[in-house]
């Protein structure tokens, strides 16, 4: 039986409100380990833990494809009423997560030398920061498969169990932090110990949270036919090549802005945290177009799929233009909550009116990503952020020689621009898609 149901204003923020309170603890928890961990009042520490966090997200993020994915087969799954098909991509999905978790834990001995090597820091901190990798690399699978069953989540519309399952994991990690660390004297071991329980609790509330499908699809014949899976490979490499490209440019702009200068550099830092504020709230909104606009594909509904882009994408405009006037009235006292520099902040503060601009360029792309995730155009994903890097490199070599850290964050927002002109021309086969 079909599904779909009327969207309304109240479904859309129902799907994306719980985002946007999950996506703030995130940063909330890197903050108390570093907090932590500073108590013991020595500088290496707090530099493996810095650096080894960093390298296990950076790998980590690699598998991100798994919850893009994810949502948006399952949400056609759930439109089309396939209660048996809503279990069974999660259950690839995290046979895919529990491979490759295995395959870190067996390579790591080669991954993490390596990463020093590009990353070099002083014999005491590479020591700490190896005692905290080998520890949480038990925690691969664990990780890994949480952005499937995320996934799974959101095209359910339950979200508000991802916000439970991110509250429970982090309120977890910080309680142990203070236990292991301030109460046993762990030291580094201490944070890498509270943060392996913490995914390893993490997976099980997840698996919990999501019993009934699993349950349902075990027993499920084909479950890893073929031509199912080559779809699943199909959706998650594109997403993953769209992926691998995108951080690509933000870590080029990085890159680049080193030549800027030390204290252009350490401003640009700075502006970057407004830029991710801003995704945790635009994040909510695409999620939402993730799964209704899924759910209209898999039941056939183009007139929902229309009004699902509609109503999020006029949510995340609004959401943008708050993220814009909060960035106009509270930059300047933000950027001097997070440098004491004076120099630092006269620099940020001169590069600020890009930042309020950047939500408003930027909500079209966000919200084409969550159409078209939820459609599975994600052929399409990667054709255009190749499209979009295209413009990107050309415009990254030539308006910084010519209008120095203004021509670095005018070609960032040229790509998230041309990402979301790009992505407009074929959103007529999104509508396609659901028979339309």
């Amino acid at each position: 039986m079909r599904q779909g149901g009327t969207v309304t204003n109240r479904r859309v923020l129902a799907i994306a409100l719980p985002i946007v309170l999950s996506n703030a603890t995130i940063p909330l928890l890197g903050a108390v380990d570093t907090g932590v961990i500073g108590q013991l009042g020595e500088a290496a520490p707090i530099g493996a833990v810095g650096i080894g966090a960093v390298i296990l997200t950076s790998i980590y993020w690699v598998f991100g494809f798994l919850r893009m994915g994810t949502s948006g087969l399952v949400a056609q799954a759930h439109g089309a009423g396939d209660d048996a098909e809503i279990g069974a991509h999660l259950i690839r999905a995290l046979s895919i997560a529990g491979v490759a978790g295995v395959l870190l834990i067996l390579l790591y001995p080669l991954l993490f030398p390596l990463a020093f090597r590009l990353a070099p820091a002083s014999d005491e901190v590479e020591r700490l920061a190896l005692e905290y990798l080998s520890i949480r690399i038990w925690g691969a699978p664990a990780t890994i498969a949480l952005y499937a069953i995320t996934g799974w989540m959101i095209a359910m519309e339950r979200t508000r169990d991802v916000l439970i399952l991110q509250v429970l994991q982090n309120g977890l990690n910080v309680a142990l932090d203070f236990v292991f660390v301030l109460g046993l004297g762990w030291s580094v071991g201490g944070i890498a110990t509270a943060t392996l329980i913490a995914e390893l609790s993490g997976l099980a509330l997840g698996l919990w949270f999501c019993r009934h499908a699993l349950r349902a699809s075990a027993r499920q014949v084909g479950i890893f036919a073929r031509q199912k899976l080559l779809r699943l490979v199909r959706v998650n490499a594109d997403i993953m090549i769209r992926s691998m490209l995108l951080i690509a440019s933000m870590t080029s702009f990085m890159f680049l802005s080193s030549g800027q200068g030390d204290v252009t550099l350490a401003a640009n830092q700075i502006l970057i945290q407004f830029l991710q504020f801003a995704a945790f709230g635009l994040d909510g909104f695409a999620f939402a177009a993730e799964s209704l606009v899924g759910q209209a594909v898999g039941a056939r509904r183009p007139d929902m799929l229309r009004r699902s882009s509609v109503l999020s994408s006029a949510w995340g405009v609004g959401c943008a233009m708050l993220l814009a006037l909060i960035f106009a009235v509270f930059g300047p006292a933000i950027i001097d909550l997070l440098t004491t520099a004076p120099e630092v902040r006269e620099e940020a503060r001169r590069y600020l009116p890009w930042l309020v601009a950047m939500p408003l360029v930027s909500v079209a792309s966000y919200m084409f990503d969550g159409i078209f995730i939820g459609a599975t155009l994600t052929g399409r994903m990667r054709k255009t952020m190749i499209e979009a890097v295209a413009v990107y490199i050309p415009a990254l070599i030539l308006l910084p020689s010519a209008f120095g850290n203004h021509g670095l964050w005018l070609a960032l927002a040229l790509l998230n621009a041309t990402r979301a002109l790009t992505m407009a021309r074929f959103y007529r086969e999104a509508e396609a898609a659901a028979g339309g």
